[in-house]
């Protein structure tokens, strides 16, 4: 086969790729294929089958390899500066898109996606990070942001500047969520320090903190509410309060 006739293969298959989803949707598609054709959009006339399978192959899953870094893909055989900005430049897309999607919706009815948004921002980070969800009267989101990075405990995060983030934002609640670069998801002694301080910062400036989560491996959640242990702080913390009264 020479190279015309490669090119032109190689082409009919992209087609047919692109042809199959707009004719059956992503479900219809495996993980490598998938991964694939966002290496297509990098080199559109490339063959990236074989790159597809080999990152697949190293990173296991298909988050895995939206979630690596420049680096690391770089180590794949076939993939290049193009086919690298084509992943990044999708999962940065994605990310925005589950960001958009949660503001203005109630937190309560919308938990599930608020948690798909956060895990997709996330995990895989390979230093912890602070995430707080601001929420108004009605607990709708009003929007998200970092504010703490690197190890999350009481002498690391600063209450002043995530109380300046609440009131610029006109914030009646919040949702906080922090990541475990481990994988693990059972909240440390340091969480529910910090949980109990962030709880009783917020009580005095009459802002509610409504639950914390942990975000580990996949699409695993802990969550402080519902296990239980964000009504335990609150008891604790009203405690506090009344004696100070």
């Amino acid at each position: 086969m020479d190279k015309d006739e490669w090119q032109q293969k190689g082409a009919g298959h992209r087609q047919r790729l692109r042809d199959k989803f707009l004719a059956q949707g992503i479900e219809a598609f495996t993980d490598s294929e998938i991964i694939e054709l966002l290496l297509t959009f990098g080199t559109p006339r490339s063959d990236c089958k074989d790159a597809a399978r080999g990152a697949l192959a190293k990173f296991k899953t298909l988050p895995a390899v939206l979630d690596a870094s420049p680096g690391e893909l770089q180590q794949i055989k076939g993939v290049g500066p193009k086919n690298i900005f084509a992943l990044r430049f999708i999962q940065g897309v994605a990310r925005r898109y589950l960001q958009q999607r949660i503001v203005g919706k109630h937190y309560v009815h919308s938990s599930r996606q608020v948690a798909d948004y956060l895990i997709h921002a996330m995990r895989g980070l390979p230093h912890e990070v602070l995430r707080v969800v601001f929420l108004d009267a009605a607990h709708a989101v009003i929007d998200s942001d970092v504010v703490a990075e690197g190890t999350v405990t009481v002498n690391t995060v600063y209450p002043r500047e995530l109380i300046k983030a609440a009131l610029a934002r006109n914030a009646s609640a919040l949702v906080i969520a922090h990541n475990h670069p481990s994988g693990a998801l059972a909240p440390s002694r340091q969480d529910e320090e910090l949980t109990r301080s962030l709880h009783l910062i917020c009580s005095f400036m009459h802002i509610n903190l409504l639950d914390h989560l942990i975000i580990g491996d996949g699409d695993q959640v802990y969550s402080f509410a519902d296990q239980g242990l964000m009504a335990r702080i609150r008891d604790e913390c009203r405690r506090i309060l009344e004696r100070k009264d």
